[in-house]
This record gives C-alpha cells, sequence and structure tokens, in this order.
C-alpha cells in the first residue's frame, strides 16, 4: 500500500525536509507515501495504525507552534485517476500550520467502507472536537475515544451521509417533502435541550443550575446561532455552542457546478466578505490549471478586497459598540459602508456579492471614472476612523467592559485553530498577505498591527481599527500606480473568452461555446490555496479529476473554529461578558455552516 521511497518536490523547503526526516526517522519508511502535487506543502499518505502515534510526535516537536488548521474528509470511490493514491474508499486528511516557522504539512489516511474508523485526535489538538464531528456526519467515519461523536451541522435525526458520493446532490432527486403532525414534533423533539446529552449536569452539590437558551433567534447572537448556557446566578458554569442552522450544503454544491458557476457560491460562504471569497478559490484553480494573470488583474483584485475588507471591519467595530451599549456609531458606520457600496457597484455592477473575479482575471476592466470616486471615499475615510476613535473607542465605559474581558493567549489561540486578529493579537505576526503573498500583495506597503500578548475584547477591536488604516494605505498605493495591460489572460481555460475575439475565428468561438455552456476541463491535480479574509484564515482546497466540475471542494472558514472556543474562554464569567464576548469574535454564520 506504502510507498517506502521518500521523493523530493520543489515546494519542500528545507524545514519540511528537516521534519519529515525526523518523521522517517523516528517510524518506518514503508509507513509513508509521498503524493505529488502542485501545492506548496508536502501531502504524506500515512498508514492509519500510527496516524494517531505520528501526529503526537510532531506535537511534541520542540518548539514546533503546530495548529491544526483543517481536518476532513473525501469520498474516493468514483476517483477516476487514482494512479497517485493509494487503494480505499475514503480518506481523511489532517492539515497542520505552523505559524513559527511558516510551513505546512498534510497527512493523509486511507480507509475501507468495511474499516470507517480513526482514533481521535481531540486530546492533542482542541479544535479537532468540532471537525471530528463534521465529518463523522458527513462521511460516516468514525472517531474513536471522541468525546462527544454527535451530529453537528445536520440535525440530530438527520439520515446518510451528506459528502458521500451515493447521496444526492439536488433537490428533485429526493422523495417530495412533507411535514406532517407526526414528523413535526418528532422534529421538535430533536430541538429541546436536555442536559445530560449535551454533557452538562443538572445541579452541584448543594444547588440546582439554571440554564437559558441564547438564539439561535437572538440580536447579541449574531446570526442563526444558539448557545445553551449553564448558569449559577450570573455566573457562566458551562456553555455549548449550538451551529448549523445556517448550513447550506456550499460544499456538496461544488460537485454539480461548473468551475465557472460555482464563483457566485463562494460570494455567499461569508457573505459580508465579497470579493474576499473569491480570490482563494480563484487562485488555486489558476494554480491548477497554469494561468497566469497581468499585474492589472492582480491590483484590481486586491483593490476590491480590501475595499470589502473595510466594509467588513466597519460593521464589525460598530456592532461590537452597539452590543456594549451604544446605538449610535452603527447609524454612522453604515452611511460610511453605503459610500463603499456605491464604489464597488460603480465598478462591478453589484454591492454585496459582485462575483467579479473570473478564472484567469475580471468580469470587465475598470469603468471610468472610478479613480475620481476611490479618491473620494480616500478623503472621506480618515476623518470618519478619528472621529469613531474619539467617539467610542476611547470611551471609559466601552474599555472597561472590554479590557481583560474573554481573555486568552497564544497557545490557546493556537490550541483552538484561532488565525487573523484574534492571533495576532496574542502576538503571533502572521498575516497570509505579507508572508505568503498572492495576487501582487508583496508590491504593496502596509503593516500588520499586533498585540502583546494577550487577546481580549478590545485587544481584537482595536486590532481591527487598525487594520482599517493599513487597508486605506494599500489603496492609495492601488489608486496612484494602478498597472496597465489586460483585464483577461489569453489561457485557453481562461473563462470565458473576451467577448470581441469570439467573432475572428471558429477555434475561438467553439472555446467560447464550450467555456459557457459546458466550463473549462481542469487538470488532474489537487490544489490548496489560503487568504487572508475579513475574520481570519480563509482557504480552498480542490480536487479535479479531469472535469467540469470539482471532484471535491473543501472550504476552510475562520469562523468555524472561533466559535468552537467560546466554552473554554467564557467558563466563570457573566452573560454579560458573553455578549461582548461574541461581539467581539467577528462572525457570520454562514461562515461557519457553510
Amino acid at each position: 500500500m506504502f510507498n517506502n521511497k521518500f521523493k523530493k518536490n520543489h515546494s519542500i523547503n528545507s524545514i519540511n525536509i528537516i521534519i519529515i526526516n525526523l518523521i522517517l526517522k523516528k517510524f518506518s519508511k514503508k509507513n509513508f507515501f509521498f503524493q505529488k502535487t502542485i501545492m506548496d506543502f508536502p501531502v504524506i499518505w500515512v498508514d492509519k495504525k500510527i496516524i494517531f502515534k505520528v501526529i503526537k510526535f510532531i506535537f511534541d516537536l520542540p518548539d514546533n507552534f503546530f495548529m491544526l488548521f483543517d481536518l476532513h474528509g473525501v469520498d474516493e470511490r468514483l476517483r477516476l485517476y487514482r494512479n497517485t493514491i493509494p487503494l480505499g474508499d475514503f480518506s481523511v486528511f489532517y492539515h497542520f500550520i505552523s505559524f513559527e516557522k511558516n510551513f505546512d504539512i498534510v497527512f493523509k489516511v486511507m480507509l475501507f467502507k468495511k474499516k470507517l474508523f480513526l482514533p481521535s485526535i481531540s486530546s492533542i489538538y482542541s479544535n479537532a472536537n468540532w471537525y471530528e464531528r463534521e465529518v463523522w456526519e458527513m462521511f460516516g467515519i468514525n472517531f474513536i475515544n471522541h468525546p462527544n461523536l454527535t451530529n453537528i451541522i445536520m440535525p440530530r435525526n438527520w439520515k446518510g451521509y451528506p459528502l458521500r458520493k451515493d447521496y444526492p446532490a439536488r433537490a428533485t432527486e429526493f422523495s417530495p417533502f412533507f411535514l406532517n403532525k407526526q414528523k413535526k414534533e418528532l422534529e421538535m423533539d430533536c430541538l429541546k435541550f436536555q442536559p445530560k446529552k449535551w454533557g452538562m449536569k443538572k445541579k452541584s452539590k448543594n444547588s440546582d443550575f439554571m440554564f437559558l437558551n441564547l438564539g439561535p433567534n437572538h440580536p447579541s447572537s449574531h446570526g442563526v446561532f444558539r448557545i445553551v448556557l449553564q448558569l449559577n446566578g450570573e455566573k457562566i458554569v458551562d456553555c455549548v455552542p449550538d451551529i448549523g442552522y445556517h448550513h447550506r450544503g456550499a460544499e456538496k454544491m461544488a460537485e454539480r457546478q461548473s468551475w465557472h458557476s460555482y464563483i457566485p457560491y463562494t460570494d455567499r460562504i461569508e457573505y459580508l466578505g465579497g470579493c474576499v471569497n473569491e480570490m482563494p478559490y480563484i487562485l488555486a484553480l489558476e494554480k491548477l490549471a497554469g494561468i497566469i494573470v497581468s499585474d492589472r488583474v492582480k491590483c484590481i483584485r486586491v483593490m476590491l478586497s480590501e475595499l470589502f475588507r473595510i466594509n467588513s471591519h466597519l460593521l464589525y467595530i460598530s456592532t461590537f459598540i452597539q452590543d456594549v451599549g451604544s446605538m449610535s456609531t452603527v447609524f454612522y458606520a453604515f452611511t460610511d459602508r453605503q459610500k463603499i457600496y456605491d464604489l464597488i457597484e460603480f465598478i462591478t455592477g453589484f454591492r454585496m456579492h459582485p462575483a467579479w473575479f473570473r478564472i484567469g482575471g475580471l468580469a470587465n476592466d475598470l469603468p471610468m471614472g472610478w479613480d475620481k470616486l476611490l479618491k473620494i471615499f480616500l478623503l472621506w475615510m480618515p476623518k470618519r476612523l478619528n472621529f469613531y476613535k474619539n467617539l467610542a473607542l476611547k470611551n471609559s465605559i466601552l474599555i472597561s467592559r472590554s479590557k481583560g474581558i474573554a481573555s486568552y493567549n497564544k497557545l490557546e489561540a493556537l490550541s483552538w485553530g484561532v488565525t487573523g486578529a484574534g492571533l495576532r493579537a496574542t502576538g503571533v505576526d502572521f498575516d497570509v498577505r505579507k508572508k505568503r503573498p498572492y495576487s501582487g500583495y508583496e508590491n504593496f506597503d502596509f503593516e500588520i498591527p499586533l498585540g502583546n500578548g494577550i487577546s481580549d475584547c478590545y485587544s481584537r477591536v482595536m486590532l481591527k481599527f487598525e487594520e482599517i488604516w493599513q487597508s486605506l494605505f494599500i489603496l492609495k498605493q492601488c489608486l496612484k500606480n494602478m498597472p496597465e495591460g489586460s483585464y483577461k489572460s489569453n489561457h485557453i481555460l481562461t473563462t470565458p473568452p473576451i467577448k470581441d475575439k469570439t467573432l475572428l475565428n471558429i477555434e475561438t468561438m467553439i472555446s467560447h461555446f464550450l467555456h459557457v455552456s459546458w466550463g473549462p476541463v481542469m487538470p488532474v491535480n489537487e490544489t490548496f490555496q489560503m487568504i487572508e479574509a475579513t475574520k481570519g484564515i480563509n482557504s480552498y482546497y480542490l480536487i479535479s479529476d479531469g472535469n467540469t466540475v470539482s471532484y471535491r471542494t473543501r472550504i476552510r472558514t475562520p469562523s468555524f473554529p472561533h466559535l468552537q472556543q467560546i466554552p473554554s474562554v467564557i467558563k466563570g464569567s457573566t452573560i454579560s461578558d458573553l455578549i461582548v464576548y461574541l461581539g467581539s469574535i467577528d462572525f457570520v454564520m454562514s461562515d461557519v455552516d457553510r
């Protein structure tokens, strides 16, 4: 099953090789198989008998600072091009990142349908808990010694494993929906809170605890999100986040949409980020197809991304201030956000969900007058930021309600998979735009705001505030130094080709027809791209099996692990502190449930 030859790959740097050699020295080479991909890090298949030991080994390496970045599965049974992977029915992949050394490593394990079980690693990495539960309900893979292997995204009475290839992908493939009295009662019974099933005790030695439902329809829960609180007076003894109310099956949809027609779905994964969420998907596909875009395309993509970043941060900061008790800031911030939306609409034709990035370029070039509108915004926004700072962020009440509240350190952040401002507040200097530049970010001059070692509600908000200043600085550079060039690559897999060229010759016409009706056929391989999204690191892991659709699309969002961390941070605090903490996380439920 495993190849004992370790093959070198151009994407593996010296640090990778040192780590891999340590692993091979500790464990027999026959237990490993190196998979060649176009990803910028090693992908190693591991015998499932030793996967727990291997993961524990890298966790115990001195100064490793490994984070479990992602964990999920693939149904391999219908995959046509399997010559680069071991034989089996299902696979599970573990993606680890060392922020200190800035490198990744991915372990994969192949499983057969009759033996779908693996040891749980939740005792090593805290955030593995939710990821393993998701794999269990989506693929039916058991994780031995998992503390609570129950449904997390799907309803508790759900039948079937949605991400298996034999599970329908369209509503028309199911029987007609009906809801009678018996079915309704069963559905409602599944929503009832029973403390024992949630891992909670009903009472202590001398008193009964109170249980309180916060959400899923509550302004302070920031979306359809439920959190069950176990209280002793005002003090939170324990709590359980309950997600899944916003699940839309975005990863399943990717298996029936063409590579091109899936772009609008990426906007809606985290609906406040707009074009930011298109970036990792598009870049992963361009890497897969070997498409190189012009500097103009790169710069325009950066410009749109930073506009959406400011837009999202303004909503986050103003609603946080609202959660603490001030209303007026929200109305001011929405005025600013409308100016951003007006600019985005002028450029792309749409506001929240432009779906404007394309494989190999953009939908259109910049319209005449875009620079004037951007200049007006850049003159307007700095004054408003100073106004917000003096009006609210320096307010003594806000500071006392948020400083020192819901705090955690670097090791705790890494253990729970925290990225973005929440991680940087602990002093970890990692922003993908700087450490792993993409789309020309290496050509821009900007700073990454950092905290002093402890991430609390106030420091997280202030970092986002400072990030807006840096985004404005990037936008000024876009305004002054917008490159010339085409908005579309000439690569054959660019979708769709420039319209004017379709009338020149029959080959171009045929190419245009096929790309619009079917979509491009991407080369067989696996690809990956991470970006610094508005709420942390967002990434797309794509598998192409030589078709017009994705064989597997895995979307790693920042909000999912951020909500998993809530109980460990908020226990012992009050309900009012929880509200401030929720406001400081910066999440939307579409980014959690997908």
